[in-house]
């Protein structure tokens, strides 16, 4: 009797302190995302060195070198200096830092983007809005973040890092971004009441998504208000006159899409069947003992067949990618025929102002070249549309063909109206750097710039960030 006695004693006792320590804690702020993922490389570990997995998929393509009319339709935006095809999850931060459309800034108020540009690159977003707000996080230029977001895409950009269910092995899959999570109940799909197959395509479409800068604080915005289409989109934009930028060229208002995975699957027969994307670039596998975790290496569904495309297809893999590559010529080549209406209609528009047209009399041209290039964009833009949406791909690229048509059709009467008759003349574009030499982009000095600003800032920003803590050693 006497040891049962202390038992319960002692067990009184623990279950004092318990509650004790539990009333403290609830007065405590909720803990900051971690962002360094190597610290749950021993907890995860199958999921950590498949994640590891992503620094193999380090091959760089140019797409302006690729296509050199980007650089024209892209005139007089960044993405006319430097656009590079997206690689591994491990080369996020490296390539936002890399990339000439981040400039050269030399202190913490320089341009010319701002802090929003970090936003899709580094568990460290999670935990800078978790600690200050989304109004302190989005404050700034870009470069005020680097000594602070160091850290690549990660574990805390889509887990709860900081919970229960994730300590015990489980996913505990979050929105880290809360932007993403307003925008998802704009289109009837709050996150906490989402089924687990719609939250792990929601949780990749946080960062696989249009947007767009709001406000003079310039916060991250998805433009879903009237739906996800590119017309829903697109009328939503009008709708605010809005314009990531002025084309030098033809003066049109244009919109500079991002990377609509998530909109565009959501229309594919992929998204209609909720086949979601970790079903196809996170499989299920087994490690060595047997055991099945989710492959973190992201990549191609036909590079993991066995264990994504044959769950569903009954093809076998050289028949499905015999139709894959069928579907991305079609995309390619109609690709190809509207950049080539645009860019005319750009150089068009540019001789109808030299000959003295009015803001009027080229309003309507304007329009149809700002819709074809937005319709355009949008379905390049999106990786891996002639896999998630081939229809659609066809049909915004056919409505975008259209519209820079009638565009072209009411530039040329313009013109004769002018006494321009004749074809106008493009310069050589057959190079990027002829493109670029022709829109008057000074690339040696810009590339100098840049190499100065990786040899003598970005060292600085991680010197800082490891004194701080915020890197691993």
């Amino acid at each position: 009797m006497k040891r049962i006695n202390i038992s319960v004693g002692h067990g009184i006792a623990r279950a004092f302190a318990f509650l004790l320590m539990s009333a403290v804690c609830t007065h405590l702020p909720p803990a900051l995302a971690e962002a360094k993922s190597d610290v749950f490389a021993s907890r995860h570990p199958d999921q950590f060195h498949s994640w590891q997995a992503t620094g193999e998929q380090s091959a760089r393509e140019d797409a302006l070198a690729e296509d050199p009319r980007l650089v024209i339709l892209w005139a007089g935006y960044p993405f006319a200096r430097d656009y590079n095809k997206p690689r591994g999850h491990a080369y996020a931060l490296t390539d936002v830092r890399e990339t000439l459309r981040t400039g050269a800034p030399k202190n913490a108020e320089d341009g010319p983007l701002p802090m929003a540009c970090w936003s899709c690159k580094s568990p460290d977003v999670a935990r800078l809005i978790q600690q200050g707000g989304e109004e302190s996080y989005f404050h700034g230029k870009w470069a005020r973040g680097g000594p602070e977001i160091v850290n690549t895409i990660g574990c805390a950009d889509c887990h709860n890092t900081t919970s229960a269910e994730f300590a015990a092995g489980e996913p505990a899959l979050s929105l880290s971004r809360p932007y993403a999570a307003r925008a998802m109940e704009a289109i009837g799909k709050p996150f906490a009441s989402a089924s687990r197959f719609d939250q792990q395509s929601m949780v990749c479409g946080q960062c696989h998504v249009e947007y767009y800068f709001e406000g003079d604080n310039k916060v991250v915005k998805f433009p879903w208000n009237d739906g996800t289409t590119a017309q829903d989109m697109e009328k939503y934009y009008d709708a605010l006159a809005f314009a990531d930028w002025t084309h030098p060229l033809s003066k049109t208002p244009l919109l500079k899409a991002q990377h609509p995975e998530y909109e565009t699957w959501r229309v594919g027969i992929h998204g209609k069947n909720n086949v979601t994307c970790v079903d196809c670039h996170m499989p299920k596998v087994q490690n060595a003992a047997g055991k099945f975790y989710t492959d973190h290496k992201v990549g191609n569904p036909f590079d993991n067949f066995a264990h994504t495309c044959v769950n569903c297809h009954t093809q076998d893999k050289t028949s499905l990618q015999k139709i894959v590559q069928s579907r991305k010529q079609a995309i390619h080549e109609l690709k190809i025929k509207v950049e080539d209406q645009l860019i005319h209609a750009h150089f068009e528009a540019q001789a109808a102002w030299q000959a003295g047209a009015t803001e009027a009399e080229m309003a309507p041209a304007l329009l149809d070249i700002r819709h074809a290039q937005w319709r355009w964009d949008l379905a390049i833009a999106s990786h891996g549309i002639h896999m998630h949406a081939p229809e659609e791909g066809l049909r915004m690229l056919g409505s975008a063909l259209d519209k820079s048509a009638d565009a072209r059709t009411k530039l040329i009467r313009l013109l004769a109206t002018r006494g321009i008759s004749h074809e106008i003349p493009l310069p050589d574009l057959s190079t990027k750097a002829n493109a670029q030499q022709a829109i008057g982009l000074d690339m040696q000095r810009i590339n100098a710039e840049k190499q100065e600003f990786l040899q003598s800032v970005v060292p600085h920003w991680d010197a800082q960030a490891r004194k701080n803590g915020l890197l691993s050693q």
